[in-house]
């Protein structure tokens, strides 16, 4: 396993998670903005689902799901690190969505304590890849709760070869199901965080590191707290350069793998 790490810290934090979460950061796009992007609604289990999807313009191009935060602490498909994410996939040639979890805007049902939302998010996906039947590469991402998410949805999908977690939550929710982590991908934190521990964070992608054949590349971004105030546009360089290299190296790949049929004729 990689592991790239930005900045160092040695204090703790004695972390709680708040009752008002900050929702200054959770204000929707503007207008404009959001309406450059197809609204669509897919069946979920508890009625429909809100969602964005950004269809790429190139045949079989890879896909993308982007989960937002705690539903209960403001978290919608449009918070502004979810939106970023978004734009980095749909940039980088991807088909993406993002979508509100039930019980939050458009979409119908409560929030279910993780369970709930897992099952959302199956659904989606599900519904993207039936959009996409041609995609060669599946990768997923999230923010903070939406993390949590991502990485269980990983786990139970084989396809998803790919992932973007931003500050998950190691000290508020297990994490014990990577065991080991079945795909490459990066998990970024920020030094100033006082939602997310650091620490939880970093013995995390320690404990990943341990596992034979994990590949995580860690991120530990010096002066970002949890929503990186200042620092978004880090942040988005860092995903977006991970992206790129990957994509590079998957395309790389796929070019130079032999074929397999040609490999099992019989020689003259």
């Amino acid at each position: 396993m990689a592991v790239v790490v930005r900045g160092c810290r040695g204090k703790r934090d004695e972390v709680t998670i708040a009752t008002n979460h900050d929702n200054h950061d959770y204000h929707d796009l503007p207008h404009n903005e959001s309406s450059k992007m197809p609204e669509i609604i897919i069946n979920g289990s508890e009625g429909r689902i809100e969602g964005r999807y950004h269809p790429s313009e190139q045949k079989g191009a890879p896909v993308a799901l982007v989960l937002h935060p705690h539903p209960l602490y403001g978290g919608t498909m449009n918070n502004k690190i979810v939106y970023r994410l978004y734009h980095i996939f749909a940039q980088n040639g991807f088909s993406v969505l993002r979508f509100n979890f039930r019980g939050v805007g458009k979409s119908q049902g409560k929030y279910d304590n993780g369970i709930g939302e897992l099952t959302d998010a199956a659904t989606v996906l599900d519904w993207l890849q039936q959009q996409n039947l041609d995609t060669p590469t599946c990768w997923i991402a999230g923010f903070s709760f939406g993390a949590w998410i991502a990485l269980q949805l990983l786990m139970r999908r084989p396809e998803i070869e790919g992932f973007a977690a931003i500050s998950p939550p190691a000290n508020l929710y297990d994490f014990s199901f990577l065991s080991p982590c079945p795909a490459a991908g990066i998990i970024t934190q920020g030094d100033k965080d006082d939602v997310v521990s650091e620490e939880a964070v970093a013995k995390l992608v320690e404990r990943l590191s341990a596992l034979h054949g994990s590949r995580v590349e860690y991120q530990r971004i010096p002066g970002a707290d949890h929503y990186y105030r200042g620092v978004e546009d880090d942040l988005s360089t860092i995903v977006n350069d991970y992206i790129v290299g990957r994509m590079a190296d998957f395309t790389q790949k796929r070019k130079i793998r032999p074929d397999r049929k040609r490999r099992q004729l019989p020689r003259d």
